[in-house]
Parts: C-alpha cells; structure tokens; sequence
C-alpha cells in the first residue's frame, strides 16, 4: 500500500514548514509528499529548497528514517484551492499511490493521525477522514457532517457530540483538510473540479466519492486546523452592529455563492430551489446594500452578489470576473 499527502499552498511558507514537519513525524506509513505552490509570492520555492523539499529530493522521518519522496509543483498562476488540489490528486494518481492524503498549509497533523486512518482501510472506503480541531483541541464540527440539500440555511449539517461516540462515524462529507482517499474511487469519479477555485469544490468531490463507497470519520484521529481570522470589519448602523466583509475581500465571496447555487441547482427539487434563490437573492442584495451604506459602493457590492447568482444558475466559472466587477470594468 503506498501512500501520499497533498498539500496546497499560497503565501503561508512559515505554516506550510509546519505542515511539512508534523508529516515527516507521521507513525503510519508515508511515502511522498506532493506540494503544490499557487504561485506563491512570498519566498516559498527560496525557503522550501533551504530546508531541503525541492522536487525530486528524499527527506528522512525523525522517527524511523524512512525515505519521503518529495514532489514540488510551482503552479504558473494561482488557481485557488480548488485548482491545487485538482493539480495534486492529478499526479499522485498518476504516480500510482494508492491512498492520497489532502490538507490545506495550515494543516498539522498529530503523529499518529495517518495511522488512525489507515487502521480502517478497506474495501468499500472511498474516504477516510481525521476529525479536525483547533489548536486549543476544540473540534470544527462544520467540516464535517451530513449533506442536507432541503435546508436554506447550509448544504451540510454538521456532525455533533452524539455522533461521535463509536470509533468510527459514516459521513458524507469532509473538507479537503485531513481526508484520506482512495485511488480506486478516484479512478472511477476523476478528480477535484479545478473551475471551482474556491469554497464548495469538497462538497462536490465528496458528492462524487458517495456513489463509489464510504465516507468514514474516525474521531480519535486528530489534524490541527491552524485557521486565519475571518476578515470581517464591524460596522453599525442606529441600534445595531451589523457584521461587514471589507471590500477588498469580497471577492471571495463570489466563489462561495457561485458554486453552492450551481450545487443547489443540481441537488435540490426546483421548487424548493426557486425559494431558496428568491430568499439568498433578496438577502444577499440587501446585506450588500447595507454594508456598502456602512462602509463604501453599495450598488457595486449588490451588484457583484447578483452576479454570483446568474452565474451559478448558468454555470459559468469565469474566476476573474469578481475581481473585474470589484476593480475594474466588466461590460460582459
């Protein structure tokens, strides 16, 4: 059984050493590593090779000497999460291995969490996820769970305490963050949807990986998730405080509400998806009309979230086009 980690990476070389560290530490066995750079602007490729993880070098785990492969892709551009992760079950598929560890650079996982895993590798598994926690060893609950398509509020209802009693739980999703699957359900399904870039791609791929076998969480197998601040500025408005995502970001938005409409579209009945849109759309337009009061171009925000819609509902993945509604000229 041969098995490979994943790890994509974008202006985070300080957590990605991190990364790269607690999986050299790994006690299961681990025989490559694929790093794939979205173009990284920040010194990575210099760092990387001063620390010894160019392509093609072997670095030896602390624990026993065993021998990791190491394989670096520089992308040309940043493809966001999405892309990277699609570049990377790519070549580890083709390279052959037979399990394919997926983590984000902020990812560290625990010494033994890949033997954790590997412990209920089978027939029939399509995945196997870690249970992710914070660094204070809080569980993030919302990074796995069960798909819920009827519910206006999330696609994916959480898993709770109660759920994690036994040793192991059936879910039906896992974000790419300590997920563990395998090649023989890559096989069958290909891979990450790269036009995704970011947000909802693991909702998709774990779509996908449901109908090849089982997705198993296996709670006493722990990966840190070392996550960013949110972003958001507070704002207010006569008697209330109104949470605002800065326009420089809200870019990102447009990724999230993109690709859950185009799910949405897919897996809800079309009544209840034209409830869902009328509600999300009126919602979305107003907040951004607020936020832009508190803060700056109001229309131009309602505007960018509109856009986010129509082109779920059309499936158009142009990933440039936020940023052209948000800085410059879009007349498409």
């Amino acid at each position: 059984m041969r098995v490979c980690a994943v790890v994509v990476t974008y202006n985070r070389k300080e957590l990605l050493m991190e990364c790269l560290e607690a999986l050299r530490r790994q006690t299961g066995p681990l025989d490559a590593i694929y790093i794939i750079d979205n173009a990284s602007t920040d010194g990575t490729p210099e760092l990387l090779k001063s620390r010894g993880y160019q392509d093609g070098a072997v670095v030896e785990s602390p624990l026993d000497g065993r021998e990791i492969i190491i394989r670096y892709v520089r992308l040309p551009v940043n493809t966001g999460g999405a892309g990277g992760f699609h570049e990377g079950v790519r070549r580890a598929f083709s390279d052959g291995y037979d399990w394919i560890w997926l983590m984000d650079d902020d990812a560290e996982p625990l010494p033994d969490s890949l033997e954790g895993l590997l412990r209920y590798a089978g027939d029939g598994i399509a995945a196997l996820a870690n249970l992710k926690v914070s660094p204070d060893g809080r569980p993030q609950y919302i990074h796995r769970g069960f798909f819920d398509f009827n519910s206006f509020r999330r696609v994916v209802r959480p898993v709770k305490d109660d759920d994690l009693r036994g040793e192991t739980v059936e879910i039906d999703h896992a974000s790419f963050v300590g997920i563990l699957i395998n090649s023989d359900s890559v096989r069958r399904i290909g891979f990450p949807r790269r036009e995704f870039f970011l947000h909802y791609d693991d909702v998709e791929y774990c779509l996908r990986l449901r109908s090849t076998g089982k997705i198993i969480l296996v709670p006493g197998s722990l990966i840190l998730h070392k996550e960013a601040a949110a972003g958001n500025i507070t704002g207010s408005l006569p008697g209330s405080r109104i949470p605002v995502v800065p326009y420089d970001k809200l870019w990102l938005r447009y990724y999230g509400i993109r690709n859950q409409t185009w799910l949405r579209r897919k897996e809800m009945g079309r009544g209840r998806f034209f409830i869902f849109m009328i509600r999300a759309v009126l919602l979305s337009a107003a907040a951004q009309i607020i936020a832009g009061i508190i803060t700056e171009k109001p229309f131009r925000r309602a505007r960018f979230v509109l856009s986010a819609y129509v082109d779920g509902l059309r499936g158009r993945f142009d990933n440039e086009k936020p940023r052209r509604i948000l800085y410059g000229s879009d007349n498409q």
